[in-house]
């Protein structure tokens, strides 16, 4: 336990002194929730890479020094960032988000359950312990209550079949929505989904799929588009001709997650999740620490 222990405060100070060479600070919570990345739309690890006629409302970066592909289509309503300290920082935020989001104590299991196949939701965290699969519509209401948040906590896959729907009703600015994917997210073929999606690796976007009122982040690879639209901000109807509502909470990231407290996490144990992802990516990740 001392070994661990010992490897876990290594880890975290390197995270440290990685944030400190990149010129940027420890990330910390507070309003927003999201940190730097309520500004992105899109935000990859490894690269963006785009096809066809795509729209972003929202920044798109890309934590490596590697080119975005494809931007040439898009129609970018917000700022393109490569390597910049902007991105460093959001990547940070969205990983420790991600990391806070996976520690919450679940209400709900509903591991082997069709999101799509369920009543409506009310808020809470819901777990799945492998896989999820969206099929249809799912439906979330706010009840009009504040400060109420939707967090789903995906093991591995987040899937949604060809023409999947995400609806939501009743919220207000105070509200958020948030899948933690625990690999890859791949959202289907002209489906519309609502919420932020966090994946460990990867998210991609199907031809004609929409994330109207989020953002897809991937924390250590890529994020595919093809034709597409994403808006991480709904004001008027989402400006992008989906007449959706988040209801002014900036693509369901307003307010703080208060209905559930995270479980005891140590201070090292989460700075160690952030040290992976920002050491794999700067080239650290072949110094291990002895077991």
């Amino acid at each position: 336990m001392k070994t661990i222990s010992n490897h876990r405060r290594n880890m975290a100070a390197k995270a440290v002194l990685l944030c400190s060479t990149l010129g940027i600070s420890s990330p910390a919570f507070s309003s927003p929730f999201l940190g730097a990345a309520e500004n992105f739309a899109v935000l990859g690890a490894s690269s963006v890479t785009n096809t066809g006629a795509t729209t972003i409302k929202g920044d798109v970066g890309v934590i490596s020094s590697a080119a975005m592909a494809g931007m040439g289509s898009v129609t970018l309503q917000g700022t393109g960032h490569v390597a910049d300290p902007a991105t460093q920082q959001a990547t940070l935020d969205a990983t420790q988000a991600y990391a806070y989001l996976t520690g919450l104590s679940f209400t709900t299991v509903l591991t082997g359950q069709d999101l799509g196949a369920l009543a409506t939701l009310t808020p809470g965290v819901y777990s799945f312990a492998t896989s999820a699969q969206l099929t249809g519509t799912l439906t979330l209401d706010f009840a009009h209550l504040s400060n109420q948040s939707f967090v789903f906590q995906i093991g591995t896959t987040l899937t949604t079949a060809a023409g999947a729907n995400v609806i939501v009703l009743n919220g207000d600015a105070s509200n958020s929505i948030f899948f933690a994917v625990g690999s890859a997210a791949t959202i289907g073929t002209s489906s519309q989904f609502a919420g932020n999606i966090l994946a460990q690796q990867s998210v991609t976007l199907t031809t004609t799929s929409q994330i109207t009122c989020g953002r897809a982040i991937a924390l250590t690879g890529t994020v595919t588009l093809d034709t597409n639209k994403v808006s991480n901000n709904c004001l008027n109807g989402g400006d992008l001709g989906s007449a959706r509502s988040d209801f002014g909470s900036t693509g369901f990231s307003g307010g703080a997650i208060t209905q559930t407290p995270p479980t005891a996490v140590s201070e090292p144990a989460s700075m160690t999740v952030l040290a992976v992802a920002l050491l794999g990516l700067a080239g650290f990740a072949r110094r291990r620490m002895p077991g």
